[in-house]
């Protein structure tokens, strides 16, 4: 599948879903501002992958990356981080949301399964989506972490820079 075919809208998303579980397949949805990705993510979205058929990432938009993290983030824009996700070879689609939780796009998309990092308990995540999922009975799932490594540590670091 070509980088260009797998940034989809979230319609499209919602459609798939509904064809895989016609077909008994499991669509793995996750989310993330993916500012610059790590090893930590690489393990993740690798981990997520195989908990089902089909792994789609949605992305914070430059917008809510700056709400979230403040005027100096996003350091990569919202494009060159779509592209960077989309190439990944365990990932299958990727889309872009502007609200700073992504609770209103999981509702509309209805996936099998919703992962987040190890960094993340259930009681850590937005309790506005905890709800949705929990209405939704959407299957959690809280995958690996690699400790010391984050966007914000790297920042720290002085590992990568605000101009990468």
């Amino acid at each position: 599948m070509t980088v260009i075919r797998k940034v989809i809208e979230k319609e499209k998303l919602r459609l798939l879903r509904d064809c895989l579980d016609a077909e008994g397949h499991r669509l793995v949805f996750t989310n993330g501002c993916f500012d610059i990705l790590h090893e930590g993510h690489l393990l993740y979205l690798e981990q997520a992958s195989k908990l089902g058929d089909f792994l789609a990432v949605a992305l914070n938009s430059d917008q809510s990356v700056r709400a979230l993290k403040g005027s100096s983030r996003p350091i990569r824009d919202e494009q060159t981080r779509l592209a960077q996700v989309a190439e990944l070879p365990f990932v299958d689609a990727v889309l872009l949301f502007s609200e700073t939780q992504v609770t209103e796009l999981l509702r509309e998309i209805r996936p099998h399964l919703y992962v987040k990092g190890g960094d993340y308990r259930i009681e850590t995540i937005d309790q506005g989506l905890r709800q949705a999922l929990e209405e939704l009975g959407v299957e959690v799932r809280f995958l690996g972490y690699v400790e010391g490594v984050s966007t914000t540590l790297l920042l720290k670091k002085g590992l990568v820079n605000s101009q990468s």
